[in-house]
């Protein structure tokens, strides 16, 4: 039973995967600071060090069995997270405990497992959106010729199909996609720098050996799984790397938050709804409600991801100097909220996407309604190229159009603009075809073809070279 006496997360306890949360564990945290602590005496040792094979095992023993209570007990005398688990890690290594932490400031294992830790979350992420750009492409797929009423400005305009609307989303989580894995591949590792990140500390241990402080740095980096480590830092890499790194997050708020508005909106019409379950409620006091609270939640979790990633830029622009302690509390909040609203957005969306309802007689209805409005530049087109004078039919055309609207929103009657346009002489060399021009179906343009160029283009090849990562949704959620 959990501690109803005290605040949870609901972004832990409700919304983002276990794995999204075991990332920002205080487990994978802290056994992260190990592993840092193993790769600086393995690396140390390889450049000549005095550090032997015994403690070296020693540490790698010890990697994951953490005694948080004496960690906390530790920390609570000495007002210091770092030396805290450094004492705990030598009560277990009591060979090891000279070599610990040698040559190395707080932020070395803070910073570098922050790194760690954002690259592995960027990770979980990635394979949530290849499972989306995945649902959405079977659903655009599906729909790619169903036409339906555009909307611009939330007016009736030129029609579109439904699976091209779908495309609109996917594009921008292909977007996404590309920027998390574009961040993910080049975000750095703060790595050996030292306590103001100008390697004193280590020039000092091999002896003024500068060759050695470079290849330590880099070493430890490979040993981390990185590529390259910052070129320069004070004693925290820059901030910026926070903001780089949760403005990909926001992308990820922007598209989901773009694609709930968009289903709210078409729920309210009736056209494509989110799932709803047999034993759903829609509302405590209407039987009748069918609410989309998915996309709500989607939206409200967007909202409060784009709000909370606002702190990294402007934590970046307050840091002073070589570094401010002002950045460590906000960034042990927002870091993991924003990567866990991620996290929560993407399962959300996975989701609805798999479990769209589409009602194609409603949208065909809402269709016939507006389209020979859309289609009275058509009609004109071809009235005059039948002969007609084009300047006496636009004026034609625009006075029934005025005409049969004022009989709908006045009169609440069904539109009669083609009814109109078959007994007006000006347009009898088109008669015969005016019910056909008029048609919906006929206005969608390219539409059907630009989803297919574009599934072929574009997302195909992405999910051809992330096939290993469909269907691991369903292990990453609780």
């Amino acid at each position: 039973m959990g501690d109803y006496q005290q605040y949870d997360n609901p972004l832990v306890t409700r919304y983002a995967s276990g794995e999204m949360s075991a990332a920002f564990s205080p487990q994978r945290k802290h056994s992260t600071w190990r592993r840092l602590w193993l790769a600086l005496a393995e690396g140390e040792q390889e450049l000549g060090l005095a550090i032997t094979d015994e403690q070296l095992a020693e540490l790698r023993a010890h990697l994951d069995d953490i005694d948080f209570p004496l960690a906390e007990k530790l920390e609570a005398e000495l007002r210091h997270d770092v030396m805290a688990h450094i004492h705990a890690l030598a009560a277990l290594c009591p060979t090891a405990k000279p070599i610990i932490h040698l040559g190395a400031t707080s932020c070395y294992v803070t910073d570098n497992a922050d790194l760690l830790i954002m690259r592995d979350a960027l990770g979980l992420l990635r394979a949530k959106l290849v499972n989306l750009i995945d649902a959405l492409a079977r659903f655009a797929r599906e729909h790619r010729a169903l036409v339906t009423l555009g909307f611009t400005h939330f007016q009736p305009a030129q029609p579109t199909t439904v699976g091209k609307r779908a495309s609109l989303w996917l594009y921008d989580f292909v977007l996404d996609y590309q920027e998390v894995v574009r961040v993910a591949d080049w975000l750095p590792f703060r790595g050996v720098k030292g306590t103001t990140g100008t390697q004193d500390s280590f020039l000092e241990l091999f002896e003024g050996s500068h060759a050695k402080v470079r290849k330590l740095d880099a070493l430890v980096a490979r040993k981390m799984g990185f590529k390259a480590t910052v070129p320069v830092c004070g004693q925290t890499y820059s901030r910026k790397i926070d903001t780089m790194v949760l403005n990909a997050l926001v992308g990820i708020a922007q598209s989901a938050a773009k694609m709930s508005n968009d289903l709210r909106l078409l729920q309210h019409l009736q056209e494509v709804e989110e799932p709803f379950g047999k034993s759903q409620i829609g509302s405590s006091a209407m039987p009748h409600k069918r609410n989309p609270m998915r996309c709500e939640r989607m939206g409200s979790l967007a909202r409060h991801l784009i709000a909370t990633a606002l702190s990294a830029p402007l934590t970046a622009a307050t840091q002073w100097l070589e570094r401010t302690l002002d950045d460590s509390a906000g960034r042990r909040i927002a870091i993991p909220e924003a990567f866990l609203a991620a996290d929560a957005i993407l399962l959300i969306a996975l989701n609805v996407a798999r479990g769209l309802v589409v009602h194609p007689k409603v949208i065909a209805a809402r269709l016939r309604r507006e389209a020979p409005f859309m289609a009275t530049e058509r009609l004109l087109m071809a009235a005059v190229k039948a002969g007609g004078d084009r300047q006496k039919l636009h004026e034609r055309l625009r006075q029934h159009a005025w005409e049969a609207r004022r009989r709908m929103t006045d009169e609440g009657l069904e539109s009669d603009l083609v009814e109109r346009l078959e007994v007006d002489e000006a347009f009898a060399a088109v008669r015969s075809r005016i019910a056909d021009l008029a048609g919906g179906e006929r206005l969608a343009g390219r539409a059907p073809q630009q989803v297919d160029e574009f599934l072929r283009r574009v997302v195909q090849p992405i999910l051809k070279r992330e096939a290993k990562l469909l269907g691991i949704e369903s292990k990453l959620s609780r």
